[in-house]
């Protein structure tokens, strides 16, 4: 006979005054139930799916022990996937008491034993890294690609398991060290040096037959601005750059340059962070500017009129600071090139050419340089105050002597053979490589019990949480009040939290966990064939992306419900993306919010063309990329690896071609294939009005789309308004799995068996608060796996 621990301690109590006589016992329930419907497939004979139940029997105890089995029993058979639809079926409520039972048995079992887990030590993935140099120093510069790209685990790059520490990785800490430390102290090389941003381009030809670059890039050039680019640039110092751009040289776009490609002029810049652009003036439209070349280009003639001058603006913040007179074409080119539209292929910026100006006054020297010596006999005293001022944001706590005596020894050394402030920049740079900046260090209460549980302190809390947020660390905010020990009053840390998620600094949740979440980061390396999709460019990839990160942002700092993710009567759009969605009325480079026509067969995110690009081939659609991303990222339900040795799926058949459809219809002749394929099809047919960069569509090779699908449990569908509708019946498990992703990524490891209960803690708090995400933020903040922390066994 089974036991069924807590149930057994629910009904101890019970008496003939406290229950109806006719009441269900629970416990004989889920007995018979088991055994009737379990056993016979699940023992240690048989272990079908190798898994048995026989184990599963004593006291209470088994609940935490046996926490695996229990949790994929609750899952699997709250999902209705057991017992099999082949297998004879249990009462329906019996099994909705079944499954009642033993959620709550878990989950109250979990809350008289909290297992927590611990992370080993974490180090700062780059991000996080490039983050916490810009808050430490106010330096407005990315740093992320100076380090190497970080591995991932459980769908993330901030997993403390994978993000391992290496000699190499060392070597490369110490370098950007140094190049950070004299870049904020604005104590670098005064020579001059050229910083190049080549301008993506695709060479993609829109359906005018004109090249793609006749439209404004972006919101950092002026209005009125056509093709051209601009990248963030620091200045080093005070004091003259040359701004100087390479231009296409013909109407291929090639790029074998020469001395009359170049252009370029100089400008005074102020020290510090700026927006430098390069783009042609819009005079004319396009159509009076732009011809169409003759096939037969050989009858073309040499030019022989004075080439005419397009303007050329050189902006600096948005500003146009110089213009320059260009030549429509290249004197040395055999054709006149009036009749294509130039644009810019690299920006260099070069500078500076004055340095004696000195590094001027930066945010960043402000933030460091909180005290100036009158006196060489007052420079320890200040470079003291310095180092302690950094130290204790860098290290996310107080510091004691322990701390800055080792700094202040670098600070001396480097002070004797130079400067005060050398002296300091060497001091910044030993505090960027201190194991005490670059990992995330937590420690258990003296004389704790070996496997004790215990609530993680107060700055070890604020680290948690600036890191889950924030991807950087506290600020001073958070951090005095972790040292005035204030985070474990009641409604103080809901109340940071809701400070922190209408910071600007948020939005390292869009780029870090919702760019992981939903493949965004993929999107860089998606490399559509524009023979298939000749709208594809830079542009729209950049569109797209902002689509879904705008949609994603405004869902969190909105404290919108979750259920927009499946189906919202609204997005963002940005003229170039809705010519893409077929959708007028959308004008210019800005995204704006977009209220929704159903007709358009849009909303949520299976809508965007970001998620449906990802999960697509370069030159056609994936029914079953779309599938298992739904599965995997909207029902936390991965489907198994497939088996090794698996044909590709076959285009062709009697010498016609096959839709997606017949195609998967011949692979799911294989039984090694049908039993994922039932589950991940449907919903991808679902989705085949798109094709492989989310344009709709009613064809593909020349035949009627069908997006009609049939779930296993025989539920009919079709489209996205009849895949949104399943889903949404299923809002409760969407929530939980969105939950079970945050909490992944909250918590900087991979899930278990014991966190499960609060997961259903938090996903059911905020589904009865109209499923609000910032419910479900805050719930995890709160949460035992969040807030507490065990200590190892010996």
């Amino acid at each position: 006979m089974l036991a069924f621990g807590l149930a057994v301690a629910v009904h101890s109590d019970r008496g003939a005054a406290q229950a109806p006589a006719a009441a269900p016992d629970p416990t004989r329930t889920a007995s018979t139930m088991l055994d009737q419907y379990c056993s016979r497939c699940h023992n240690d004979q048989d272990q079908i799916g190798r898994f048995s139940i026989d184990d599963l029997r004593g006291d209470d105890a088994l609940l935490g022990r046996h926490a695996d089995e229990w949790e994929k029993i609750l899952r699997r058979t709250s999902l209705g996937e057991m017992p099999p639809a082949s297998k004879p079926q249990p009462d329906p409520a019996a099994k909705a008491m079944f499954v009642a039972w033993l959620r709550g048995a878990l989950d109250s079992y979990a809350a008289a034993h909290p297992d927590p887990g611990r992370a080993t030590i974490r180090r700062l993935n780059r991000v996080e890294y490039a983050n916490a140099v810009r808050d430490l120093l106010a330096l407005d510069v990315d740093f992320t690609r100076e380090l190497p790209q970080d591995n991932s685990g459980y769908g993330f790059d901030n997993i403390a398991d994978v993000l391992s520490v290496s000699p190499t990785l060392m070597d490369r800490y110490v370098a950007v060290a140094g190049k950070v430390s004299r870049m904020a102290t604005g104590l670098s090389s005064s020579r001059e040096a050229v910083t190049s941003y080549e301008v993506p381009k695709d060479g993609s030809v829109r359906n005018s037959g004109r090249p793609a670059y006749n439209e404004r890039a972006s919101d950092d050039l002026p209005l009125g601005s056509r093709g051209g680019g601009a990248f963030k640039y620091y200045a080093r110092h005070d004091g003259i750059y040359e701004i100087a751009g390479w231009l296409n040289a013909n109407t291929n776009n090639e790029t074998d340059r020469q001395k009359e490609d170049r252009v370029g002029v100089r400008v005074p810049l102020k020290a510090g962070a700026h927006m430098i652009g390069l783009s042609f003036r819009r005079v004319l439209a396009p159509d009076e500017t732009v011809q169409t070349l003759r096939n037969d280009t050989d009858k073309v003639p040499l030019p022989t009129d004075k080439p005419k001058l397009l303007p050329l603006d050189v902006s600096v913040d948005g500003a146009v600071v110089k213009q320059i007179q260009v030549p429509s074409y290249r004197m040395s080119d055999r054709y006149s090139q009036q009749n294509f539209p130039r644009d810019v292929l690299q920006i260099d910026v070069a500078g500076p050419f004055d340095a004696g100006k000195g590094a001027g006054d930066t945010p960043s020297r402000k933030r460091i340089f909180l005290c100036r010596p009158r006196g060489a006999s007052a420079e320890t005293a200040c470079a003291r105050r310095i180092v302690a001022a950094l130290a204790r944001r860098a290290y996310r706590r107080p510091v004691g002597e322990g701390d800055i005596a080792p700094l202040m020894k670098i600070y001396a050394a480097e002070r004797a053979d130079s400067d005060f402030e050398h002296g300091v920049e060497a001091a910044i740079e030993g505090i960027l490589v201190s194991p005490h900046f670059l990992f995330l260090i937590e420690s258990d209460p003296a004389g704790s019990a070996p496997g004790s549980v215990h609530r993680v302190s107060d700055l070890e809390l604020a680290s948690r949480l600036s890191f889950f947020l924030w991807s950087s660390l506290p600020d001073e905010t958070l951090l005095a009040a972790a040292e005035k020990g204030e985070l474990g009053k009641p409604g103080m840390v809901e109340a940071q939290v809701t400070r922190m998620l209408a910071d600007p600094r948020a939005d390292a949740l869009t780029k870090n966990f919702a760019g992981q979440w939903l493949y965004l980061r993929n999107l860089d390396q998606q490399r559509p064939d524009i023979t298939v999709f000749p709208e594809f460019d830079t542009r729209l990839r950049r569109a797209m992306a902002r689509e879904t990160e705008m949609f994603f942002g405004h869902v969190v700092a909105n404290n919108r419900s979750v259920l927009d993710f499946i189906a919202a009567d609204y997005t963002f759009l940005n003229q170039r993306l809705a010519e893409h969605y077929g959708i007028g009325g959308v004008s210019g480079t800005s995204f704006r919010k977009v209220r929704l026509d159903p007709a358009w067969h849009r909303g949520g995110l299976l809508g965007q063309a970001s998620i449906l690009t990802v999960t697509s081939y370069g030159n056609h659609t994936s029914v079953v990329k779309r599938g298992k991303w739904i599965l995997e990222n909207m029902l936390a339900a991965a489907p198994p690896p497939p088996p090794p040795d698996i044909p590709a799926l076959q285009t062709a058949h009697g010498g016609r071609l096959l839709t997606a459809r017949e195609q998967l219809e011949l692979h799911r002749t294989n039984p090694a294939c049908a039993s994922c394929h039932v589950k991940m099809d449907p919903l991808g047919f679902s989705l085949e009005n798109f094709d492989g960069v989310g344009a709709y569509r009613q064809k593909d090779v020349g035949q009627p789309i069908d997006a009609s699908a049939v779930l296993p449990d025989g539920t009919k569908f079709a489209g996205i308004s009849g895949l949104q509708q399943i889903l949404l019946a299923r809002k409760d498990e969407f929530t939980a799995a969105f939950t079970e992703r945050l909490l992944t990524y909250a918590l900087a490891r991979g899930l278990s068996a014991h966190d499960m209960p609060a997961v259903r803690k938090v996903s059911g708090a905020a589904a009865a608060d109209q499923y609000r995400i910032q419910t479900i933020i805050k719930g995890i903040a709160m949460s035992d796996p969040f807030t507490l922390r065990k200590t190892p066994p010996k």
